[in-house]
């Protein structure tokens, strides 16, 4: 069935408006399939997909990483196979036509002399508020492993320090969880929750700026590129979302080390750091070498092989 020939941008508002009634987020996806649809009306195209047209906008960005291209090749694709339901003559390109789309990076793990300088110089930094903010954000992601996006989008009632709880309401897979903290962690953030509703007793956001607003992503990222100054990977340096990575590969870790490790370790650590898959979080068996090492010797056999 082919509709009367429209604007992509009116192709690409309507897929999104579908597929967020599914309950997908879209964030990323949906800016760069704007962004495709801007550029292909701005080229006064109508009608079906074609491969070519796919390909040239994904090859835009001229000194990006092939694996980007990927990626952007792959979100259309999606939208292609929706756009062939209303017009046979779509092209959608092959997967991997230009490569794989997907990576996994490589963690840095901190130890916890880096973590505790990591703070210490987020307490340095000037500021009424912002100093104790930085503190208390990136110590409270190093340990609980949340998302930097779960972190800047606590609310004041998502943070219940009576029972040492918190609600992360519609993550990255649109799913809500608990987390109960250490009482370490309590007494931090409870401090941190006293001085700001001290300043700004309005606030609607749990971690705000030295304004009272919530606390945009780039502006943290640029804030840690400073504070991790001297820590550096092997590949690249550090990340914030790094500090996640330490937190499972050190709850894993603790966990295989104990007398009697718990049988379904794995399970709980899944649903703590909100992963849809129990798979995603068996990939931190790789982090450390402690780690992966004791997985390998899981696998030897118990008993000595037959003469």
């Amino acid at each position: 069935m082919v509709r009367m020939k429209k604007p992509m941008s009116a192709w690409v508002e309507e897929y999104l408006e579908h597929r967020r009634s599914l309950g997908y987020a879209l964030r990323i996806e949906g800016g760069l399939l704007s962004n495709f649809a801007r550029y292909t009306d701005s080229l006064g195209h109508r009608g079906a997909l074609t491969r070519e047209l796919i390909l040239q906008w994904a090859q835009l960005p001229h000194k990006a990483e092939r694996i980007y291209i990927a990626r952007r090749v792959e979100i259309i694709r999606g939208f292609a196979r929706y756009h062939a339901v209303f017009n046979s003559k779509t092209d959608i390109p092959p997967a991997n036509i230009l490569g794989p789309a997907h990576r996994r990076t490589s963690p840095y793990i901190y130890s916890n002399v880096e973590i505790k300088q990591l703070l210490r110089r987020a307490r340095g930094l000037s500021g009424r508020l912002r100093p104790h903010t930085y503190k208390t954000l990136f110590g409270l992601i190093a340990c609980t492993g949340l998302r930097i996006s779960e972190a800047l989008g606590l609310r004041i009632g998502d943070v219940d320090l009576s029972e040492g709880v918190l609600t992360v309401v519609a993550s990255k897979y649109r799913t809500t969880r608990l987390l109960p903290l250490h009482s370490t962690a309590v007494r931090r953030v409870r401090d941190y929750a006293r001085l700001r509703q001290g300043l700004y007793p309005g606030a609607e956001w749990f971690f705000v700026s030295d304004r009272g607003t919530r606390l945009p992503y780039s502006t943290v990222r640029t804030v840690f590129t400073k504070l991790r100054s001297g820590m550096t990977g092997a590949r690249r340096p550090p990340r914030i979302h790094d500090l996640r990575h330490t937190f499972a590969c050190q709850v894993l870790l603790q966990n295989q080390c104990r007398k009697d490790p718990a049988a379904n370790g794995v399970t709980i650590l899944s649903r703590y750091l909100g992963h849809n898959r129990v798979i995603d979080t068996y990939w931190y068996l790789t982090g450390i070498p402690e780690l992966l090492a004791q997985a390998a010797c899981r696998f030897q056999p118990r008993h000595p092989p037959l003469p």
